[in-house]
């Protein structure tokens, strides 16, 4: 799996179809005051790409990426990736990147796995309005 690549801006991609997932990104969007990061659902073209690169999955995304300098994050690592990227007490909440992996794997794909039992799934992936384009990745990179 490659732990780099060449992608110049941060991003975060995630199931679209997920409620919690799409409420990660609504999260995401309202505390990202610098707009450090762009957005792609994982059923786009960006993400569809960015998942066949990193050998998983292109039709179940049990877990979101997220991108910062190039490294990609995974699973609870991806989530504690992003709160260090805020401001204030948010980013407390990285601190879960510490948690051993014996933990922290099998907790993170319990949750991923029975997410849309646990907080819904939308009947279309989410599709960004136009006052939220901007915020969006093209497609490749």
């Amino acid at each position: 799996m490659a732990d780099y690549l060449s992608i110049d801006t941060d991003l975060i991609v995630f199931d679209g179809e997920c409620v919690l997932c799409s409420g990660f990104f609504h999260f995401m969007l309202r505390h990202d005051r610098d707009q450090k990061f762009l957005f792609a659902t994982a059923q786009s073209p960006l993400g569809q790409q960015l998942y066949t690169l990193l050998n998983l999955p292109t039709d179940e995304f049990e877990t979101n990426l997220v991108i910062v300098k190039g490294k990609v994050h995974q699973n609870l690592d991806a989530f504690a990736a992003a709160m260090r990227a805020l401001y204030g007490p948010w980013r407390v909440l990285s601190l879960c990147r510490y948690l051993p992996r014996f933990l922290k794997n099998p907790l993170y794909r319990m949750i991923a796995r029975n997410r849309y039992a646990l907080f819904g799934r939308r009947d279309e992936c989410l599709v960004p309005d136009p006052s939220l384009r901007s915020r969006f990745a093209q497609d490749g990179f």
